[in-house]
């Protein structure tokens, strides 16, 4: 069984994003929880929040145990762009685009249900 969170709408480029995501891809709950909390980046704060909330709905939700749980997907999707300007010399505008990110872990406990097996 498989539980997931998505944040929506980060204010992160999906590139640095996915630079922290790189790391915690296929390991087990307990590690990428070590290695994302000895990280020092927005990235990983931002990371950090939705898996523990994937965690707690994996628990609370399904009634899965923490130390089984496995991150068996994680990315970074583009959202939308906030387009800003900055009035530049000889009256011309520069623009600025803040991009904002789609983060999304699952995790699960590697079982197959029952009405699934064949």
């Amino acid at each position: 069984m498989e539980a997931y969170a998505i944040h929506k709408g980060a204010i992160i480029k999906p590139r640095l994003a996915r630079m922290t995501m790189d790391l915690i891809r296929g390991k087990d709950v307990k590690t990428a929880k070590s290695i994302l909390e000895t990280t020092n980046t927005k990235a990983s704060r931002l990371i950090l929040k939705v898996l523990n909330s994937a965690v707690a709905n994996a628990t609370n939700n399904l009634g899965l145990k923490e130390d089984d749980l496995v991150i068996k997907e994680c990315f970074v999707n583009p959202g939308t762009i906030l387009k800003r300007i900055q009035f530049a010399s000889r009256g011309n505008v520069d623009r600025h685009d803040k991009r904002t990110s789609h983060i999304k872990v699952v995790v699960t406990d590697n079982k197959n249900e029952e009405g699934d097996a064949k």
